[in-house]
C-alpha cells in the first residue's frame, strides 16, 4: 500500500485539464506518478460505470510519443495490481479508437497515454468513460480528490490481455461511409490524397481505411515530432504545402486534397487542391451540408463559443436546431449522450458524429470530408464558397495564444474584465458580452472577439471573426495591447 504520508511528493502538481492530465517527460510525467495515478483512476471509473457495465475491465492503449508503449505497461501492471482486468494494446493507435473499445468490449474506460497536440517532451493520460468518450469533470475532480488518500493493492489482481485496437475501429468507421466510392475515385485518378500524419498515431490509418495506397507524409516515428509540434496548425505543414502545390503544378485538372491529422488522430485540418489551409472552422459547416444533403441526417448541431458564426447559418439552411456550449469537447460529448445529435465541433478541430461514439475521431472525419468531396465532385474551397454565398455570410478568422508574466498578471486581467467591463473595442462598440466561457464581445459592425484564460497556465487566448482579415488583425493586436497594459 502507499501510505497518505508517501504521496504528497508523488501528487505534487497532477493536474487534470480539459482531457486528461499532462506533464513534462521525466520532470512532472514519471513512471511512479503516472503508475499511481492510473490505479486511483481505475477505481474512479469502477465507481462511476461499474454497475452499469457489470465489468471490472479497463482498457489501456498509447500514441507513438517517447516511451509510450512503456508507460502503457507500466499503467496496466499498475491497474491489474489494483484488481482489473486489463486490456492492453498491441500498437499505438488513435485516441479514439480506445474509446471506441472501451465501448464495444463493455469495459469500464480507457487509459490512453497521449499528450494530444503538445510538443515531444510532454506525454499525458486522458481518461475515457464506458460510453466511449472523455469523462465528465466530476469523474477527473474525483480522480484528483482522492490522490491524498494513498492506494491499497487488491487482493487479487486482476489478468492481462492484448489485444488489436485497430481492426474492430477500423470495421465500426467504414459502416458509416461508402468507402468504395472513395476507393474508386482515387483509383480512377479522380482524386488525389494527401495525409499528413504529424509522426502521430494516425499513420497508416487512411490506408487501412481505404485498402488502397494514399501520399503519406511523415509516417515515420519522430518523437520529437520534427522540431514542432503534432498540431495541425499552418506553420507546421511546410511538407504538405509543398506537395499540394507541386502536383496541382504538375496536374493542373483533377481534385486533390490534404489532410491533417494531430498527434492522436482526435482533430483535423485539410489543405485543398489551391495548397490553402483550412481549419475546422470551414470543415464543419462543408460536413452539415454533406451529411444534410448526401446522407440525409437529420438533428442537432452542437458547436462551441469559438465556432465561425456561418455554422449556424448553414444549419438554418437545413432546417437543424443548434445547440451551443462552453470550450472543450467534453461538453459536446456530455450533450451527445442526451440528445438526438447529427455533429458536434470546436474550432481547434475535434469533430464528432452521433451516429458514432461521442468522441471526436479525426479519421472517420477524413472519410467524410472525401466522401463529401466525390458526392460534390468539388474542391473544399469551392464547396465553402458556395456555402457562404447561400448564406449570404463571408468572414475571416484567427486566435492567437498570448503568453502572460505570470497568473499574477492573469488574475489582474481578469479583475479588470469584471470591475471595469469592457464597452468599446479596436474603434467598435460592444453591443453584447457572453460570458460563458471567458468574455464573448461581439461589436457594433457583427465581428466577435472572445477572451478566455487557461486555466492551468498563464495563457491568454484570443479569438476573432470579422468581414476582412484586416479587421481580424487589427481586433487582435487591440486585445494584445489591451492585455500588455494590465
Amino acid at each position: 500500500m502507499i501510505h497518505p504520508s508517501q504521496t504528497s511528493t508523488l501528487i505534487d502538481g497532477i493536474k487534470f485539464g480539459t482531457d486528461g492530465w499532462r506533464g513534462v517527460i521525466a520532470a512532472d510525467f514519471t513512471f511512479d506518478r503516472v503508475q499511481y495515478v492510473a490505479a486511483i483512476a481505475a477505481q474512479v471509473l469502477a465507481d462511476s460505470y461499474g454497475r452499469e457495465t457489470n465489468s471490472r475491465t479497463v482498457v489501456v492503449g498509447y500514441d507513438r510519443r517517447f516511451l509510450s508503449e512503456e508507460f502503457a505497461r507500466a499503467i496496466a501492471e499498475s491497474v491489474r495490481a489494483a484488481g482489473f482486468d486489463v486490456l492492453l494494446s498491441k500498437s499505438y493507435a488513435p485516441t479514439p479508437a480506445f474509446s471506441w473499445a472501451a465501448k464495444q468490449q463493455n469495459a469500464l474506460g480507457a487509459l490512453v497515454i497521449t499528450a494530444s497536440h503538445n510538443p515531444g517532451k510532454y506525454s499525458g493520460l486522458k481518461v475515457k468513460g464506458a460510453f466511449g468518450g472523455s469523462v465528465a469533470p466530476a469523474v477527473t475532480q474525483q480522480i484528483e480528490a482522492r490522490l491524498p488518500a494513498g492506494l491499497k493493492a487488491a487482493a487479487t489482481p486482476g489478468e492481462l490481455q492484448t489485444f488489436d485496437p485497430w481492426q474492430s475501429y477500423c470495421e465500426g468507421l467504414r459502416t458509416k461511409v461508402d468507402v468504395s466510392i472513395i476507393r474508386d475515385a482515387i483509383q480512377k485518378g479522380e482524386l488525389t490524397v494527401f495525409a499528413d500524419v504529424m509522426h502521430g498515431a494516425a499513420a497508416g490509418g487512411l490506408e487501412q481505411l481505404l485498402g488502397i495506397p494514399i501520399r503519406e507524409i511523415n509516417s515515420d516515428r519522430d518523437p520529437l515530432f520534427g522540431g514542432g509540434a503534432p498540431e495541425p496548425l499552418p506553420k507546421y505543414l511546410s511538407e504538405l504545402f509543398h506537395q499540394v502545390h507541386s502536383y496541382r503544378q504538375a496536374h493542373p485538372t483533377g481534385l486533390s486534397v490534404g489532410l491533417v491529422f494531430d498527434g492522436d488522430s482526435d482533430r483535423i485540418a485539410a489543405v485543398d487542391g489551391r495548397g490553402t489551409f483550412l481549419s475546422s472552422q470551414i470543415l464543419i459547416p462543408i460536413l452539415l451540408e454533406h451529411l444534410a444533403v448526401n446522407r440525409g441526417f437529420t438533428g442537432e448541431f452542437i458547436k462551441t463559443i469559438s465556432g465561425s458564426d456561418l455554422m449556424p447559418k448553414v444549419a438554418a439552411l437545413y432546417g437543424l436546431p443548434v445547440y451551443e456550449t462552453p470550450i472543450g469537447y467534453k461538453y459536446i460529448a456530455d450533450r451527445m449522450l442526451e440528445a438526438n445529435v447529427l455533429l458536434g465541433g470546436e474550432e481547434s478541430g475535434g469533430i464528432g458524429y452521433g451516429n458514432h461514439i461521442p468522441e471526436r475521431d479525426a479519421l472517420l472525419s477524413a472519410l467524410y470530408v472525401l466522401e463529401a468531396i466525390v458526392k460534390f465532385n468539388a474542391d473544399l474551397s469551392d464547396l465553402y464558397h458556395n456555402l457562404q454565398k447561400r448564406a449570404d455570410f463571408s468572414s475571416n478568422y484567427d486566435r492567437i495564444d498570448l503568453p502572460l508574466a505570470g497568473m499574477e498578471a492573469r488574475a489582474r486581467l481578469v479583475e479588470q474584465l469584471q470591475a471595469q467591463p469592457l464597452t468599446e473595442i479596436a474603434g467598435q462598440k460592444v453591443v453584447d458580452c457572453l460570458t460563458v466561457d471567458g468574455y464573448k464581445f461581439r461589436l457594433d459592425d457583427g465581428r466577435w472577439l472572445l477572451i478566455r484564460f487557461s486555466g492551468t497556465e498563464p495563457v491568454l487566448r484570443l479569438y476573432c471573426e470579422a468581414k476582412t482579415m484586416q479587421q481580424v488583425h487589427e481586433t487582435l493586436d487591440w486585445a494584445k495591447e489591451w492585455a500588455s497594459k494590465a
